[in-house]
């Protein structure tokens, strides 16, 4: 049961490029294919106050958009968090600076990216400017990028890389807005794209 100060928040991770070691910190050993750097988020996730932490496999998925780098290792975790979800926001892109990111083009290759996919039921900045957002075309999402928060991510029903990490964690997540489950939403896509979600081969750096 969660206090009244905890909130289950549901994280999306990606990587496809290897992260650089650093001088210090927890990124200060020897540079890690994409798979590597997911497999450590956990920790870091834990370190940085997420708890109660529920992880997926990782998977391996092209990348988004086609053509646009290497494969990507993608996993989603569940977790309880006590803050704010601007805190908790904050807390990722401090875990993805550590890794090494640079926000450079978008939708580009990175070393980590986190997205904070959903905090419970809450629809941010309000409904309206939700459904502006889930509302975009596909060449507005490309040139727009939104300058404050927005929960659940607005782009979550579009993702396979993201609805069938997710589905592994959080699989009776109701969306706030559509009404409908995390299980609902996976099932809804088209079979192709489930299938481009494949789980990584551990043999594989």
């Amino acid at each position: 049961m969660l206090s009244p100060s905890e909130k289950r928040v549901i994280i999306a991770a990606g990587a496809n490029l290897p992260v650089k070691p650093g001088k210090n910190g927890p990124w200060a050993s020897a540079p890690e294919g994409p798979c590597g750097t997911i497999r450590r988020v956990a920790g870091q996730l834990e370190s940085s106050g997420f708890k109660g932490l529920i992880a997926s496999p990782v998977y391996r998925t092209p990348a988004f958009p086609a053509g646009s780098g290497p494969d990507y290792a993608n996993a989603a975790f569940s977790a309880l968090w006590r803050g704010t979800a601007r805190e908790a926001l904050a807390a990722l892109h401090a875990i993805e600076e550590a890794a090494g990111r640079e926000r450079l083009t978008r939708w580009g290759a990175r070393t980590l990216d986190l997205d904070l996919i959903a905090v419970e039921d809450a629809v941010l900045p309000d409904e309206a400017g939700f459904k502006d957002w889930l509302s975009l075309s596909p060449e507005e999402q490309s040139r727009r990028s939104p300058d404050q928060l927005i929960l659940p991510h607005p782009r979550l029903q579009d993702r396979a890389f993201v609805l069938v990490p997710v589905a592994d964690v959080a699989p009776d997540w109701r969306h706030p807005v559509l009404g409908v489950t995390i299980r609902d939403l996976c099932a809804a896509l088209p079979a192709q794209d489930r299938a481009e979600v494949r789980l990584w081969d551990h043999s594989e750096t």
